[in-house]
């Protein structure tokens, strides 16, 4: 389903580049454009994540680096007998994480070390297990795709602007329509579902599920307060997180978190007494700021 969708969004980005190129030149502009697109389209599946991970300046760490961390990603993946992702560290304030890459095979997982700093070891290892959950379920070609393309539909009204001497009307109309058409593709293609999907399968990986409840509480208001500038520019990234990231309503893709939680509480048995992680204890976070997320030494 996921592949379906990918391949309906590369032709509805084809076919608005081949209407643009139209537009701004007639039939010759209509074949450079479909030119343009055809080899965007390739070069967006290849390098999808790529793009993703550079537009958010992330940082690759290993078990040299960051052992703690990738030590606890390993021990998710294995347990949910998937491929080891690569492991990424994301410099900023605002507590979150997500996942890309177009399979289980070329995935890689991120977190932000403002959700490093605020959450414990379990809280955490519930994070981290949810975003492999995107990957198990392969969720993330369609979420990196997305972030991808409404961009960059999101750019195409600035190149309107290069026509003005003979197009400052459709330039215009470019800049009043280019933002609904991306936040069209955005909610056609995610489905809210997904995220409950993926806090099941971390429930299962980790055996946790308070565990990302309690994080899925402690992260959500503080992420609406953070700024976040990736999501600034480019909207649709906000999709890929694990909670919203001050996103517009209509770009929006996340079901509301008290229902995250209460799906992951009734999972649990509906208690609430190792919300914290009373149980099975793994450590604490200051070991895991000390050695992983924020002194590689």
């Amino acid at each position: 389903m996921n592949f379906m969708k990918t391949t309906m969004l590369l032709a509805a980005l084809t076919a608005l580049f081949m209407v643009m190129g139209y537009s701004l030149g007639g039939s010759g502009g209509a074949i450079l454009a479909l030119i343009v697109a055809a080899g965007m389209n390739l070069f967006t599946y290849w390098n999808a994540d790529k793009i993703v991970l550079k537009m958010h300046n992330a940082v690759e760490v290993d078990a040299g680096s960051h052992p703690e961390f990738y030590s606890m990603v390993q021990n998710l993946a294995q347990r949910a007998q998937l491929p080891m992702p690569k492991v990424y560290i994301v410099d900023q304030a605002q507590p979150n994480a997500f996942a890309t890459g177009r399979n289980p095979e070329n995935s890689a997982v991120a977190a932000t070390t403002g959700l490093l700093n605020m959450l414990s070891f379990e809280e955490i290892e519930g994070v981290m297990a949810h975003e492999l959950g995107h990957v198990k379920n392969r969720d993330t070609l369609i979420m990196t795709m997305v972030a991808t393309i409404a961009g960059a539909v999101s750019m195409l009204a600035n190149f309107g602007l290069f026509f003005r001497d003979r197009s400052a009307g459709i330039a215009g109309l470019m800049a009043v329509l280019i933002a609904p058409f991306a936040a069209m593709i955005v909610q056609m293609a995610i489905s809210r579902t997904r995220e409950f999907g993926a806090d099941k399968s971390a429930a299962e990986i980790s055996g946790k599920p308070l565990a990302l409840a309690s994080a899925l509480a402690k992260i959500s208001g503080m992420a609406e307060r953070t700024p976040n500038p990736v999501a600034e520019r480019n909207p649709a990234a906000a999709q890929l997180y694990i909670v919203p990231a001050g996103v517009r309503q209509m770009f929006s893709t996340h079901p509301a978190t008290e229902d995250r939680i209460a799906a992951l509480q009734e999972m649990s048995g509906g208690g609430s007494d190792h919300m914290s992680g009373r149980s099975n204890e793994v450590g604490d976070m200051s070991r895991l700021k000390k050695r992983s997320a924020l002194d590689p030494r």
